[in-house]
């Protein structure tokens, strides 16, 4: 499992933050642990040296940090430490990195302001299925604002400005309210004007504005939550209500408005809705709604995810390699949205439950695929996308009890394929998802276009027939819809038996996977599992045929 793990630690301006995930082909990552530490090197901006005081809170830091890495057992090599705004502009920032690795053995990486802004693009394709959309990407720290423009993980262009929420903040722009917000704004157009960040972000445009910072992270909260609107507290009106992580040019000015709003009362009511970023969030606020108005942005989607998830996605391409899929993750995160969106908190458990147990059916099948064994053989090689299919599938099967448990299977079936839901997909699949798998067989067999079980469309069928498929009666294999997709349609007979076992398996109980065992004989491939409620061994077998039959005993 620990080659698996990878550990990213991003020594902000305003905080120190650990994140520790758990890997998989091709690019999925799940969050075990993440660490928020309040050190706040911008307060040792104005003077461009880290004081001492600042050191050793940093240290201190990075030292539990280091014990939390070490006690989930991530590797040396998949650890990664960077620093950015705050030491890039420091005098002493060599003797800082040379304390740090004497005193916690972690070697820090000094991002400049453009390598900043790319891991911050990469975090947020991780968050976002918008890898096929050329997207400006920003992010506002403590210390520096970061701009990129990229287009299927590729940056096309990237800025750094010294415009921070932490450093605006300090800043002396006079001493009433208005006249700080008026002097505030004009310091930042200048300075935004003169980058020439303009004319290149109006030369090469974009299609999606997206914010991937915890200053515009809380933003959308407030937007979401009514802070502007006063019902900021009231949970029964929230609870009706679905985040959407995006938020309007009208509603930013809604909200920077409150903000800026003066006042002891307005004060408080900051403080205790914003915490510990209630002291720097009115120069976000400000400094968000004049890149909004000098770039032309109407409405701007907000990321979960950023520096911290880049560099993941960084580590994870160098030790996957080639088959390293920089989608993966947004796309699984498009399933988790939809599995979450249709089911509750119990039912969406059963389902990752259901997903574990498949996991390891599909990885014993795949470490048999090839048995000298009188004939007994997997007809079909089975990659990390047909697990990624299946898993999907697993945790969208039962989405369709929403409206009733009558029938529900179809109803999961309809719900992935007419409701626009799973992004990430290809725009040649946006535009058949809707048609009959027979006829979309007949388009492609009339543009003589050959299509194999790696394509999109072919994918995104297969999950919603394995939700169709998991349970009642199996498909008509030899149906003129599964005529041009025989790889697929063998591919679909193997990951339908599986997810129909592990269906049976979860409801009777078994659902401890990680006591599963693979054996085969001449009969087939044997699934072996330990019932520990009732002390026995129970013994499942089952052969995968042409008709895709189960045999249990």
């Amino acid at each position: 499992m620990a080659n698996t793990l990878f550990a990213a630690i991003d020594m902000g301006t305003n905080a120190f933050k650990l994140l520790i995930v758990q890997a998989h082909l091709p690019g999925k990552f799940i969050p075990l642990l993440t660490v928020r530490e309040h050190v706040v090197l911008g307060r040792d901006s104005p003077s461009s040296i880290i004081s001492t005081h600042s050191q050793n809170l940093s240290i201190k830091s990075l030292q539990n940090f280091n014990k939390l890495i070490q006690t989930h057992n991530v590797p040396l090599l998949h650890t990664r430490c960077v620093a950015t705004s705050a030491v890039r502009e420091a005098q002493n920032k060599a003797e800082f990195i040379h304390s740090i690795a004497e005193t916690t053995g972690f070697k820090v990486d000094v991002l400049s302001g453009e390598e900043e802004a790319r891991f911050s693009y990469l975090g947020a394709l991780q968050f976002f299925p918008v890898f096929e959309n050329l997207v400006l990407n920003i992010d506002i720290g403590g210390g520096s604002t970061e701009f990129a423009i990229g287009l299927r993980g590729k940056v096309e262009f990237c800025l750094s400005l010294k415009l921070g929420h932490v450093t605006l903040t300090q800043q002396n722009f006079g001493d009433e309210e208005a006249e700080r917000a008026s002097n505030m704004r004009e310091y930042i157009r200048n300075v935004i004007k003169e980058s020439g960040l303009i004319d290149k972000v109006k030369n090469i445009g974009f299609e999606i504005a997206l914010g991937s910072s915890g200053t515009i992270r809380a933003i959308e909260k407030a937007v979401f939550k009514g802070y502007a609107l006063d019902f900021a507290d009231n949970e029964a009106l929230l609870s009706e209500c679905k985040r959407d992580w995006k938020f309007s040019i009208e509603e930013l000015k809604s909200v920077v408005e409150r903000l800026c709003k003066g006042g002891e009362g307005q004060k408080v009511r900051r403080d205790g809705f914003f915490k510990r970023r209630s002291e720097s969030i009115v120069a976000g606020g400000i400094l968000l709604d004049e890149i909004f108005d000098l770039l032309g942005i109407k409405e701007m989607l907000v990321s979960g995810y950023g520096l911290r998830e880049g560099l993941i996605a960084d580590s994870l391409a160098k030790v996957f390699d080639d088959g390293y899929d920089l989608n993966a993750n947004a796309r699984f995160r498009s399933i988790l949205r939809l599995a979450t969106r249709f089911n509750s908190k119990r039912i969406t458990t059963s389902a990752a439950e259901i997903a574990s147990i498949a996991r390891e059916i599909f990885e014993g099948l795949r470490k048999y695929k090839e048995l000298d064994n009188d004939g007994i053989y997997l007809t079909v090689d089975l990659d990390e996308k047909d697990l990624e299919n299946l898993e999907a599938a697993c945790l969208l099967h039962n989405i369709g009890l929403s409206t009733g448990k009558k029938g529900y299977h179809k109803k999961s079936y309809h719900i992935i394929m007419n409701g626009n839901h799973l992004r990430g997909y290809s725009a040649e699949e946006v535009k058949v998802r809707y048609l009959p798998i027979n006829l979309v067989c007949f388009l492609i067999r009339m543009s003589n276009h050959v299509l194999n079980s790696d394509h999109l469309l072919v994918r995104l069928q297969l999950i919603a027939h394995l939700t169709r498929h998991h349970r009642k009666k199996l498909p008509k294999f030899d149906d003129a819809s599964f005529n041009e997709l025989e790889e697929a349609k063998q591919k679909f007979k193997v990951l339908c038996a599986i997810i129909r076992l592990s269906v049976v398996l979860h409801r009777n109980g078994y659902i401890n996977y990680r006591e599963m065992d693979f054996s085969h004989s001449h009969e087939g491939f044997k699934l072996v599992m330990s019932r520990n409620a009732m002390w026995k061994l129970i013994v499942f077998c089952f052969t995968l045929c042409s008709s895709c039959s189960i045999f249990l005993c």
